[in-house]
This record gives C-alpha cells, structure tokens and sequence, in this order.
C-alpha cells in the first residue's frame, strides 16, 4: 500500500506504469493460481473416484487407470474402469446392477501375460490376461488400436513384480498405524518361560545369536543341558543346512520333547558321525525313555534317494537307541501340482456332475490326511511319554506342519488368538520356513521350482480341525482366511524373507507394520462365539477322507453360484445370547452401585444378614446352552 501510494501521483509517469505492471503480473499470477488449484481440485476428484467403494490405505498411491472391459467368467464381459495404485488392482463395472467389482492386492497376482495381439479377430479377444495365487484368473479385454495395452502390462508388470524391478515391496511403504504392536506377540524366552524352561535337563543357548551357527535358525535355541557349544558345533556339520536337533516343545507332566531339525549328511557312502548319534541319544536320556522315536516326514523312497544328493536318513545300525518311521508326506513339487489340479476344478466353473472324482483326482485331501495324520502320530508318542525328533529334507517345510499342527493338539494355549500368532510366528517363521521362495513376494519368476502352497495346506489342516472342534478354538474361520490372504498381500511385513537373519539384514520389524497389528485391533472380528476353554485336552482329529472336506469358503469363494457359508442361524442366536447377557450383567452392575451409593443405605440396612449380594448372584447366570 505505501509503494502504491508513493508512486501513484500524478508526476510519476514511471510509477504508473510500475503500478500498471504490478496490476498485470497479480491479475496473471491470480489466473494461475485458480488454474492450478482447478487441476488439482480435478486431480484429486479423479483420485478420490475409485475411493466409493475402497479407500486407499496410508502409503497407497494411485497410479494409473483406464476404460477397459473385464471378461467376467460368470457375468460375461463388463465395460468398467481399473485403478492401480502400488498397492492393488481396482476394477468397478459401469453397465452392471449391481456393479461388478474386484480389489487384488497386487502381492497376490502371480503372472501377467498379453493376450491376443494387434491383429487377433473376435471380440473381446486383445487384453490381459492375470493369474493369481488365490485361486481366480483375470482377464481384461483392451481396444485394439494404438497400442493400449502397453501403458497398462508395462505398470502391472511393475507393480505387481517389484524386487524383479528393483523396487520395495509395498509393507515398506506402507503408513498404516495401529494401537498395539504385532511385532511385541511373540518373545522367544517368554514363551520357553511359558513350557517350563529353561531346567535341569534343558538349557538356552546364545550360540547362534549372530546367526553363525545356522543363518535359518533363529538367535535364541534350546538344546540338551549335557550338551556343550562344542557339541553343538560337531552336530552342525553333519545335519543338512546345519539345521541341528532342537527343542520345539515340552509336555509340562511328562516331560516329553518335540525336537526338530533337517536330514541328516549320511550320502551314498552311509557315513556316520559319533557326535550326532549321541546327541539324539541326550535328547532320549533327558525324559528317560528306551527308545527315542524320529519321524522322518518323506515316503522312504524319498529319503533314500536323497542319499545320492548328500543326505539320507538316521540307520538303525547307527542309531540304536532310536526308532524311525516315515510318515509317507510327498514334496514341495507334488503339492504345486496337486494345488494347480484343484484350482482348475474350482475357478471358474465347478463341474457338479463329476465332483468328487474330480475332487479326488487332484488328491488335494489326500494329502491334508497325511499330514495330519503324520501330526497325530507325533502328538500320541508325546501324550504318551516319549520324546521325538521330526525332519523332513530341510527341516523347514514338512517339518514346521508336523511339529506346529502336534503342537496345536497338545498344547490348549496355541488354540487361543494370540497363541496362534505365537505358534506361527515360532514355528513358521522364527524357524526359517522359505516364504519369500515359496510364495514368490515380488517376484516375476512364476515357473520357480521353488515355489509351494505348504503353509496353505498348513492352514487348511487346521481348519479342518476347527471343523471337527467346533468349540476349542478361540479363534474363527475369518483369521484363517486373513492370514492367508495377507500370506500373498504384502501389505504387512510377517511373512516377508526366508528367515530371521534375512529379516533382521532388511530391518523388517523397524520399517514394516506386522499383521497382528491388525487383527489384535479388533479381535472380536476374529473370535469364536462358541470356543470353550480347556486347559488340558489333546485334540486328536480324525485323519479319515470320510471326515474331511473341502474348504468351500476359502478355494471357491470367488464363484458367486457357490454361495458363501452364511454366519449359522445357530452362530448368530448366540452371538445375540451372549449381547444379551452381556446386557443384563451391566445392568445389574448399575443397579449394584446405585445400591452400595449413601442415598440408598436404608436400602442395603433393611436387608437380611443372609440375603445373597448382586455380585454372588452373579455368578449363577448362565447361557441357555
């Protein structure tokens, strides 16, 4: 205002023309503030658009979108828009009522490919085509001129795929908070504390602590308390991985251990190694059992022929004081192919007529029996006194079945919510199960041999035992299902990497957020209305194909004709049971305050000695069931 003043008089030609100027370059800069602020008020609406239907999580950005046709097996094709952010694949239908939509984490696809080229005829017939690793196929249908395709597979392929693109995976992006910490659920030596360990026949030991006696193991190992460092340094070189015996799991009675480890380097030759033979026999010595049982996972077949690669499997000869059963449970490659069958009976059509023996020719619940059936014999041997010591290969596919599927039987404290995660984050990945291979987390390479549904079938396996146990676990079927879709998600860091060294060298549990953070934030989302605790009971499922069945709700949930299992009329009556109560119970607390408040003493005075208080008769109400 003072410049103004000074050099608006009427002698000041200059200034009147600077004035003039002035007033151009404001009146420019003004347009061009509106303007700007016109394109990002349209920006943004273009960006908050997809967010009707879903909301882009904190870290999420969008990147692309595009008219497109999706090529809907049950629908037909459908004209709509997708949305791809760093996150995920959003597709919203624009000609369906009610509209079609689809959100796949990006993490979950497996393989893209193009489809048809620029001079393919027929409708429909240039586009995409999206294989996922949670049992649905993609198929998106594109104009054929001009190449429009291109802009689409080359950010797909990026996003979906970003180690093989040198970028971070999207739990690294992620800015999501929540109150509780999920990387705080599971600590080592509270959960020994928990077994009763360390004693006098087990100690803790602090060898591997920079992972230098086995970079798979974790940092903290129970071993043998006769067994010295040195030991343990000789039994390294002779089990393969250096994954040597160690302790799972100890029955609290009887003392029993679950011990478990890789193959041993016995070769073609059939060497021997004094110091492992008598370390498994202090493994034996500490519970006082004859005879120590080795469950050896693989058909034996398998495990003599892995003589010709170096490994092998414990001989009587050597072992004498040792008992070994294989428990017959194919490898990694025949559950690909077995998991491949029954994706292709199931997504997207289901043929009714012919369902069971296509169901059968997959052998997809052949093996689910094996592996539990395998547990239970784990399982028995422990409840009946004896030690064990399980391995398969590696010690880090089969092996983390057996042992955390026995241990969900024997141990009620790992069918609760939080020790669940506990048993998962112990037994899967604390000891080096290979999901970074197995599932193949950013990685282009879908034809790695590598790769295998273990840990699917893990949880299938325990579903099947909620199926049986209706009543035992604390947990629903809706954990078992987030768990496994966050297995391929990537939106959370639990089941990055190999191992915990590998974990620790990308500072995984400082830059990701854990997925107990989730779901311990609303756990009774997860939570079984009809669980009942019990301390002491060992499950034993039954490991028979009359009693096992295919998991509906999670392989054919994506086919609309198949309807989902709807919460039970039964499930939901208590749920409205236990509201209910739940009401009452907080009434009569207020009424038992307003009772022991000084304005109603004349109440409590003329009440007999021997009258019952609000609080005993508390403990009388009930359930209808």
């Amino acid at each position: 205002t003072e410049f103004s003043q000074l050099l608006s008089s009427p002698q000041n030609i200059l200034g009147q023309h600077l004035i003039t100027s002035a007033c151009n370059i404001l009146c420019f800069l003004q347009r061009k503030v509106l303007s700007n602020s016109s394109n990002c008020a349209s920006r943004e609406s273009l960006k908050m658009e997809p967010l009707a239907d879903c909301s882009l999580l904190p870290g999420e950005e969008r990147i692309i979108d595009k008219d497109i046709i999706y090529i809907c097996p049950f629908s037909g094709a459908l004209k709509g828009k997708v949305f791809i952010t760093n996150y995920r694949l959003y597709f919203k239908s624009a000609d369906a009522d009610p509209a079609v939509t689809l959100d796949v984490p990006l993490g979950a696809i497996g393989r893209v490919e193009k489809m048809g080229g620029a001079s393919s005829r027929g409708e429909n017939s240039y586009g995409l085509d999206i294989t996922c690793k949670d049992m649905r196929n993609l198929r998106f249908a594109l104009k054929q001129e001009g190449h429009s395709r291109r802009d689409i597979f080359d950010i797909l392929f990026k996003y979906a795929f970003p180690l093989s693109h040198g970028l971070l995976l999207f739990a690294y992006l992620s800015q999501e908070k929540f109150e509780e910490n999920g990387w705080s659920v599971y600590k080592p030596m509270e959960e020994f504390r928990r077994q009763g360990l360390p004693n006098d026949k087990w100690r803790v030991t602090f060898i591997n602590a920079n992972y230098e006696l086995c970079d798979t193991y974790p940092t903290i190992l129970v071993v043998p308390f006769k067994a010295t460092e040195e030991d343990l340094r000789k039994v390294c070189t002779f089990r393969s991985r250096g994954r040597i015996p160690v302790l799972s799991w100890i029955h609290r009675e009887n003392q029993a251990v679950i011990c478990r480890c890789s193959q041993p380097l016995v070769g073609m030759s059939g060497k021997r190694n004094k110091d492992d033979e008598r370390y498994l026999d202090l493994i034996r010595e500490a519970n006082g059992t004859a005879k120590l049982t080795i469950y050896d996972a693989r058909p034996s077949v398998n495990a003599v022929a892995n003589k010709a690669t170096g490994g092998g499997y414990e001989g009587d000869d050597a072992y004498q004081n040792a008992e070994l059963v294989f428990l017959d449970i194919h490898n990694i490659h025949v559950m690909r192919e077995s998991l491949k069958k029954l994706k292709d009976i199931v997504y997207p059509n289901v043929e009714e007529s012919h369902w069971l023996s296509s169901l059968e020719s997959t052998h997809w619940l052949e093996h689910i029996k094996l592996v539990i059936s395998g547990a239970i014999q784990v399982a028995d041997k422990i409840s009946g006194g004896n030690s064990v010591v399980v391995h398969c290969s590696d010690g880090w596919d089969r092996t983390a079945q057996l042992t955390s599927l026995a241990m969900l039987m024997l141990d009620s404290h790992y069918r609760t919510l939080r020790g669940f995660q506990v048993l998962l984050e112990k037994e899967w990945i604390s000891f080096g199960h290979k999901f970074a291979n197995r599932i193949g987390h950013g990685d282009k390479n879908h034809a790695d041999q590598d790769r295998s549904p273990i840990f699917v079938q893990f949880i299938d396996c325990v579903w099947q035992m909620t199926k049986q146990f209706p009543t035992a676990f604390e947990f629903n079927e809706r954990l078992l299902v987030t768990i496994l879709d966050h297995l391929f998600s990537c939106r959370f860091g639990t089941f990055l990497y190999n191992c915990e060294s590998a974990r620790d060298t990308n500072e995984l549990r400082s830059k990701t957020v854990s997925l107990w953070s989730l779901v311990n934030s609303d756990l009774s989302f997860y939570q079984n209305p009809f669980y009942t605790p019990e301390s002491n009971r060992v499950l034993y499922p039954v490991a028979s194909m009359r009693h096992l069945e295919l998991w509906v709700t999670y392989y054919i949930r994506w086919n609309p004709r198949i309807r989902q299992q709807q919460q039970s009329p039964v499930e939901q009556r208590y749920i409205e049971l236990l509201a209910l109560r739940d009401e009452y119970l907080k009434k009569l607390e207020e009424l038992q305050l307003s009772d022991s408040s000084p304005n109603s003493s004349h109440l409590s005075n003329s009440s007999t000695p021997n009258a019952a208080s609000p609080t005993q008769h508390v403990t009388h109400l009930h359930t209808p069931f």
